[in-house]
């Protein structure tokens, strides 16, 4: 299986935010597009994981939020890793907040202990929007950081559970399955 941990946001949410950056997939980038139901805070990705790990892995989820109580975090704008003018991934934005930062810093920790290596990149909390197309150029975001500027992506995400995921690619895109909810009750 391939797994990886998030925060899923509630569905009017996602609908939201899908209909605020609807310009700029209509303005025909060469985008691989995340499909509405698909947009999620990831927090750790584990990748190829044996199914017979799947008691552990739910194990080290729960550990890495008891304690932790529901907070809110601002989402807002529209930005591009590793830049707007040389993009590959295109996001909306998410604060970083202490209890965030927190948090994936315990879902790190507790998945650490079962052999996950701790990722050497800083947490930049985002929800992913698309990823550019293989073989795109940069001249094929000409209008990119305006179109992004333009854009009035906001909203307030609840954080009050984190989930196991699973992954499953298709030529169509990554298809997300919810193996198991941890709620954050504090």
């Amino acid at each position: 299986m391939r797994l990886f941990v998030a925060v899923t946001l509630p569905e009017g949410l996602r609908r939201a935010l899908w209909a605020a950056s609807e310009p700029l997939r209509a303005a025909g980038y060469p985008v691989r597009w995340v499909p509405h139901d698909g947009v999620h805070l990831t927090l750790k990705f584990l990748g190829e994981v044996a199914a017979s790990r799947e008691a552990e892995l739910v194990t080290a989820l729960q550990s890495a939020v008891e304690g932790a109580k529901p907070f809110s975090v601002t989402l807002g704008g529209v930005g591009a890793f590793p830049s707007v003018a040389r993009p590959r991934v295109l996001w909306i934005g998410c604060e970083a907040a202490p209890p965030l930062e927190l948090l994936q810093d315990r879902v790190e920790r507790a998945f650490a202990e079962s052999g996950f290596p701790v990722e050497g990149r800083p947490f930049h909390p985002h929800l992913t929007l698309g990823r550019t197309r293989r073989g795109a150029h940069p001249r094929d975001f000409v209008g990119l950081e305006q179109a992004a500027a333009d854009l009035n992506v906001q909203g307030e995400l609840l954080v009050s559970s984190v989930d196991l995921m699973e992954s499953v690619l298709h030529p169509s895109g990554a298809r997300y399955t919810r193996r198991h909810v941890a709620e954050l009750v504090g």
